[in-house]
């Protein structure tokens, strides 16, 4: 065995996570549940999230069959929702293309929705116990600094190169155990900041430690200031105080998520409300609200509407709007501005209804 995936294994056994939800009664369902929900995001964050979903959809066929306004509900805040999105797209491909069973190589896995090389190569790695290498931003990380491997790991001869030594550590057996022992070590010792090296069972023969540069392994990408960008948030309120709300399309941010009218100017505000027959009796503003995306930030404006009289059309009234009463429970996924700005307008209602 690889030195460098015997010390890894060695150390996993003392140290590695095995009490993970994920990691009790291993199935290719749940272990595809959990890598989806990991891209990007904390195991913390992840954990109760997993225990929802599969409290909610048990099986592949559950999930397949819901409602997508349910799985985004279930997903709402752990973000990235074209990751919700393409969970429901890969359950029902599984469900049709695969006969409810998941597949089990590498280039069918690759077919499934919202799964990449590294994705696939995990879950067939932790489900079915195959031999295959994984990149993920935790493997990367310690691979970068163990072999001092210069240059952003996005472009593609970086990427290249730390796929070739990935598969040239891989163990001949014990695959579930050194792939989860990856995720762990730059999980808990090989962080970005502050690694904790002295723990490090790679110490020894890893080039950065060596060299006392630890940390400028691997190497980030340029950053560049965010653009910034403005719009304004339309809440209007009926004389029941319902709120209406829209459901946006199915790409871009927030997709399919619901969310209140967006106007990029109060003159395209104005001309919606004309465009409608929509008479206001009082406007109210809000404080400014702010949501930072990864390539930008926005900048919102609530602005709260009444209506002067009921609407004499119901030419809003279709499968991708509503008017939601803010005191029960809503059934869709939620932006978070937009979660925020709800969870304002019920205090503003306790408060009125408490005064």
């Amino acid at each position: 065995m690889d030195s460098f995936s015997g010390q890894v294994l060695d150390w996993y056994d003392q140290h590695g996570r095995k009490d993970l939800p994920w990691q009790q009664d291993i199935t290719p369902y749940r272990v595809w549940l959990s890598e989806v929900m990991l891209q990007q995001t904390q195991v913390k964050t992840v954990i109760p999230y997993f225990k929802t979903f599969t409290q909610h959809f048990a099986h592949v066929h559950a999930l397949a069959e819901a409602p997508e306004d349910q799985v985004l509900k279930l997903w709402s805040g752990l973000g990235y929702y074209a990751r919700a999105r393409n969970l429901h797209k890969a359950a029902k491909q599984v469900c049709n293309d695969f006969a409810g069973e998941f597949p089990d190589t590498i280039e069918a896995m690759q077919l499934l929705a919202g799964v990449g090389r590294s994705t696939a190569a995990a879950i067939l790695s932790l489900a079915y116990q195959q031999s295959h290498a994984i990149l993920d931003g935790n493997v990367k990380r310690v691979l970068s600094r163990y072999h001092a491997i210069e240059g952003w790991t996005g472009k593609a001869a970086v990427s290249k190169q730390l796929w070739q030594v990935a598969e040239q550590h891989l163990p001949l057996s014990r695959h579930r155990d050194y792939t989860q022992a990856m995720m762990d070590l730059g999980a808990t010792l090989c962080t970005r900041r502050n690694p904790r090296c002295q723990d490090c069972p790679l110490k020894t023969r890893c080039t950065a430690f060596k060299q006392g540069n630890m940390t400028d392994y691997p190497t980030p990408k340029k950053k560049q200031a965010l653009p910034e960008k403005q719009t304004i948030m339309l809440i209007l309120k009926d004389q029941q105080q319902a709120v209406f709300m829209e459901k946006r399309p199915p790409t871009g941010i927030w997709g399919s998520l619901w969310c209140f009218p967006q106007f990029d100017s109060q003159d395209e505000l104005n001309q919606w409300l004309i465009q409608h027959g929509i008479k206001v009796a009082k406007t109210q503003q809000l404080g400014l609200l702010s949501h930072t995306f990864s390539h930008f930030r926005l900048h919102i404006e609530p602005l709260i509407m009444t209506l002067a009289s009921p609407l004499k059309t119901s030419v809003m009234d279709d499968e991708m709007c509503l008017w939601y009463n803010i005191d029960t429970i809503f059934e869709g996924g939620l932006a978070t501005p937009v979660q925020h700005l709800l969870n304002r307008l019920k205090q503003g209602n306790r408060h009125d209804s408490n005064g």
